[in-house]
């Protein structure tokens, strides 16, 4: 599914996980949620997400919601 018009939210979970040797499994595990919604996640295909679970997420690794995830302008095609 394209993003939105005029924006696109970017996930950052695959550099914080390399940067903490930490592998899917273990931060599904670790947040209490299954590794294919943190792997829906990690390739930016989640279209939502819940706070309580962006809140375990940056416990678990120790980040700010700017470390995990930033906003992309999209130039709109003419």
């Amino acid at each position: 599914m394209p993003p939105e018009e005029g924006h696109e939210v970017v996930c950052h979970l695959d550099d914080l996980l390399a940067d903490r040797g930490m592998t899917v499994a273990a931060l599904a595990e670790a947040v209490g949620v299954t590794p294919v919604n943190i792997s829906v996640l990690k390739n930016d295909r989640a279209r939502a997400i819940r706070f309580s679970t962006l809140t375990a997420i940056c416990e678990v690794l120790q980040c700010q919601v700017g470390d995990l995830l930033s906003v992309r302008s999209v130039q709109p095609t003419s």
